[in-house]
């Protein structure tokens, strides 16, 4: 179990959330259904942060899980590395 979430995406994702609606953001990276979580978090000491929607707008939320303003990315992205893509060709 690593103390680190999965970096899910090197860039936010802009959401559109629904006033009184309530949402789990992932903070694992192990979601498939980023940036929400799906509880494949299970046994990895990582927990999702519930909240509810107070109004109608879109925010963006972080993918890399490193945002100390989750789930709205802090822009803490754009510390990490590009991959290294020379490898796949």
């Amino acid at each position: 179990m690593s103390d680190l979430p999965k970096v899910a995406g090197t860039s936010p994702v802009k959401v559109e959330l629904e006033e009184g609606k309530k949402y789990a953001y992932c903070t694992c990276g192990l979601s498939s259904n980023q940036p929400f979580c799906d509880g494949q978090h299970k046994g990895s000491g990582f927990n999702p942060i519930v909240f509810t929607a107070e109004a109608n707008q879109t925010i963006p939320m972080c993918m890399c899980k490193l945002t100390e303003n989750a789930p709205r990315c802090d822009g803490k992205h754009k510390c990490l590395s590009e991959p290294d893509t020379t490898s796949l060709q």
